[in-house]
């Protein structure tokens, strides 16, 4: 009997081991893509890899907040979407850690010179360009033009009809500042966002919520990423979207491997992030229109062309530093979100 018990035992025991090292393998990411995107991605992961995922969704600024607060017990482990500048800052932090992930040779130029930037602790997934995006029905019953340049937005005509977000806690909205700050120089470009300030009618949480509120004419103009305004204009929002005709600027979306307490199982989601199969998953199957990092993941006929547009050579490096970053982001509190109307 006691041989018979001993057996079960150790039975017992073979079987729960490849449960037990399976628990082992968890992994909490902090996701600042769109929140389907973020889902469907971390659905995906699981499943090819077995390993667990607690995913928490935040816009960008709030994340990186949130990994600096959490720094001396971090509870993510990935930090997956959102423009390179704040990554870059987390990386400068000592938030993030180098990864030179082994399908980074399967990246455009473009992303392998950002991961070279950011020494390896950050790595693009996408990359999308600014623009302003428009409700044509709401312009149509105001009796209002359709904007073509950043200077159009100026006109008093769109008094309450411009939406943008803010980029205290959002990452597109500092793409917006950064971009101005490089296309006109500091001193044009807040003397411009100061002038932008009297037509805003709301500076929002998220990068998101200027395309959402166009779409559905809750505002008659937002300022985003406009490959967020194409996924619109496919649902079939009367909404149109342009590169603004003095230039525009970009955000080199990444992910990065936090500072965290499960490093390898971080290195496998950032592995499979960078993937083709993993890019159409949360890019062209969505219905999403960025621009992916690895060169044989589909791109939309419907996605911006980049090849159209004027686009200027973004500083990722000197914008997302820790220095410029916090300078400019105080100066625009004092001097533009606080100025009257």
């Amino acid at each position: 009997m006691r041989h018979l018990l001993a057996g079960v035992a150790l039975a017992a025991t073979l079987c729960a081991a490849p449960f037990a090292a399976q628990a082992q393998e968890q992994l909490t990411i902090y996701c600042s893509i769109l929140e389907e995107q973020c889902r469907v991605g971390v659905a995906a992961f699981e499943k090819a890899s077995g390993i667990k995922v607690t995913m928490v969704r935040k816009s960008t600024g709030e994340t990186l907040a949130q990994i600096r607060a959490e720094s001396s017990n971090p509870r993510a482990d990935v930090w997956w979407g959102g423009p390179g500048d704040s990554h870059i800052q987390a990386a400068e932090e000592g938030l993030t850690v180098a990864y030179k992930s082994p399908n980074l040779p399967e990246l455009y130029d473009w992303a392998q010179r950002f991961s070279e930037q950011s020494g390896n602790r950050a790595t693009a997934t996408y990359l999308g360009a600014l623009g302003i995006g428009y409700n044509t029905d709401v312009l149509k019953s105001r009796g209002l033009p359709e904007p073509k340049c950043w200077a159009d937005l100026l006109d008093p005509k769109y008094k309450d009809e411009v939406q943008v977000s803010d980029p205290n806690s959002s990452g597109t909205a500092y793409v917006f500042l950064a971009s101005l700050v490089q296309l006109m120089g500091e001193d044009k470009a807040f003397d411009y966002m100061k002038a932008l300030h009297k037509n805003i009618n709301q500076y929002t949480k998220s990068g998101a919520a200027p395309v959402k509120a166009t779409a559905l004419g809750e505002t008659a103009i937002g300022i985003a990423f406009m490959h967020d305004m194409v996924t619109m204009i496919a649902d079939g929002a009367p909404v149109k979207t342009i590169a603004p005709c003095e230039g525009t600027g970009y955000e080199t979306g990444s992910v990065s491997v936090v500072k965290g307490k499960n490093p390898e199982a971080a290195k496998k989601f950032v592995d499979w992030a960078l993937t083709a199969e993993a890019q159409k998953l949360v890019g062209a199957d969505l219905k999403i229109y960025s621009i992916p990092s690895n060169k044989t993941a589909p791109i939309s006929p419907s996605a911006p062309k980049l090849s159209e547009m004027k686009l200027i050579n973004y500083d990722t490096a000197k914008y997302g530093s820790v220095a410029e970053r916090t300078r400019l982001l105080k100066k625009w509190d004092t001097d533009v979100k606080s100025a009257p109307k």
